[in-house]
């Protein structure tokens, strides 16, 4: 965890420099479900899917699932993650659904279309595969840089505040994509939501996250997050975002408002 907070505050500073893109590769934007949730919904909930591949990179060994072309989507990620404790970690693919959730509730886009669905007899989680992307990683290695640091930052520090929220103690260079916009893209959350650390330091927020953030409250979240957490996940949710607002007023106190909140 630690190395991920460094490759990601490295990779800050690195962005500082010149505009050069990721090669072209449409969509520029690849969160193409904005605007079209209840679509994508629909069809990772119905699409029929032709075939698998084993992914390359996570140690819970997700699936690359491929649909027929000319639909909607091309493929999706499908977890088959019962809820319990294995390899020392709690994981779940109910947190995958979770975690899509939240991030619609605050309004974020950054976490893409995620379903549950019953495949070859198995509850499991179907999340949209998202093309044209980079992880971190790569971007680190072909030391690409961001034209607009002010806005690649405002996409950091939601990433940050959202990990801590979610308690993602499992947040790698792996699982964070960038696409030609320089837009963050959160995947892999089968390991969230059963603790309470929050691994990233938070020093700044947008206002129209942090208000989000701040109306977010306990009947809302249960009833949508309620059945897919485990006891007690949304009481230690809510302590989190109290905890995630208090430091942030501190902040506030000390340094103004306008060195914490951007526009």
């Amino acid at each position: 965890m630690w190395m991920l907070v460094q490759i990601v505050l490295s990779l800050a500073v690195l962005l500082q420099g010149g505009a050069v893109a990721p090669p072209a590769s449409p969509p520029s934007n690849a969160k193409v479900w904005i605007g079209h949730y209840d679509e994508y919904e629909r069809y990772l909930l119905t699409a029929p899917i032709e075939r698998y591949e084993t992914t390359k990179v996570g140690v819970t060994r997700p699936k690359h699932a491929f649909f027929a072309p000319g639909g909607l989507a091309q493929g999706a990620t499908v977890k088959n993650l019962p809820p319990r404790q294995q390899r020392g970690f709690f994981e779940s693919y109910k947190s995958e659904i979770a975690a899509y959730k939240l991030d619609r509730l605050l309004e974020l886009d950054m976490v893409p279309p995620t379903i549950e669905r019953e495949i070859d007899g198995d509850r499991v989680s179907v999340q949209l595969w998202v093309e044209g992307t980079k992880t971190i990683k790569e971007v680190q290695q072909q030391k690409l840089r961001a034209s607009n640091t002010e806005a690649w930052n405002r996409e950091i520090y939601r990433q940050r505040v959202f990990d801590n929220l979610v308690a993602n103690i499992d947040s790698n260079a792996g699982n964070l994509l960038i696409d030609r916009d320089w837009h963050i893209i959160k995947i892999d959350h089968s390991r969230c939501f059963a603790t309470s650390k929050m691994p990233f330091p938070m020093t700044r927020i947008d206002r129209p996250f942090y208000a989000h953030l701040q109306a977010l409250d306990e009947a809302t979240v249960t009833s949508a997050l309620g059945d897919l957490l485990e006891r007690g996940g949304v009481t230690s949710l809510m302590q989190r975002r109290d905890d995630i607002v208090k430091t942030f007023q501190k902040l506030i106190d000390k340094q103004g408002e306008a060195k914490v909140l951007i526009p």
